[in-house]
């Protein structure tokens, strides 16, 4: 009896610690649409079950018929790739690029349990966040971290969202600054660098700045959960 308490235990802890073991247990997350709507969500590996038995083979995964191949579109994912500016590794000393695990743990032990130090950033313009984005992830336009007069009120409101204070033009207080992380379209997409590279510039903390470079292509490469766009619903 205590071997068999011992191991359910062991198997709980593995899960709570372990952020390979997030996209099989899920994320709960709520996320708020832009039109402060609310909906609870779980993230998680969407695998529907007529994929389980596809074969790993460079056929199935890379040939060019894939598009006119027998396979189920459920279990294919379809992205333009020539576009943009492909973006390196590393973006600036002393910021740390993450990936979809480390996403995945930031939101289930950071970003959802405390929201005054820790937000995920989706750095796009409003319309691709309304299309589909990281559930609970919170919208800073790459372009709203700029002073425009004709946009105050949306630059106020992205700097309050990071918790820090505004002083006055081109003066800031970064005490109260959130840790990170900060994400776009993909690793040809340069909104969220643009916007990481302005917030260093203007004395944002380097080691509370993250980025995932892999950003929505990435996550939804590895069928991770989208919210729903927010037209059709």
């Amino acid at each position: 009896m205590k071997t068999t308490i011992l191991l359910f235990l062991s198997a709980v802890l593995v899960y709570a610690i372990n952020p390979i073991m997030l996209p099989i247990s899920g994320v709960e997350v709520t996320h708020t649409y832009s039109n402060d709507k609310k909906e609870l969500i779980t993230i998680q590996r969407e695998e529907d079950a007529v994929c389980l038995d596809i074969a790993i083979t460079a056929e199935n995964f890379q040939s060019e018929n894939l598009a006119s191949s027998n396979i189920n579109n459920k279990c294919k994912k379809t992205f333009i790739v020539t576009k943009g500016v492909i973006q390196p590794l590393k973006l600036k000393a002393g910021i740390s690029t993450v990936a979809e695990l480390e996403v995945l743990d930031f939101i289930a032990n950071n970003s959802s349990k405390n929201p005054n130090k820790y937000i995920l950033v989706d750095s796009r313009t409003s319309s691709w966040f309304n299309y589909g984005t990281i559930p609970s992830s919170v919208n800073i336009p790459y372009n709203e971290l700029e002073f425009d007069e004709d946009f105050e009120e949306e630059y106020n409101r992205a700097y309050k969202l990071l918790g820090v204070k505004l002083l006055g033009k081109n003066k800031y207080d970064f005490s109260n600054a959130k840790t990170a992380i900060f994400f776009c379209n993909g690793s040809w997409c340069a909104q969220s660098p643009r916007a990481i590279k302005h917030l260093v510039k203007i004395g944002y903390p380097k080691e509370k700045i993250m980025w995932y470079r892999g950003g929505i292509a990435s996550w939804v490469g590895v069928s991770l959960t989208l919210t729903k766009n927010i037209e059709a619903k």
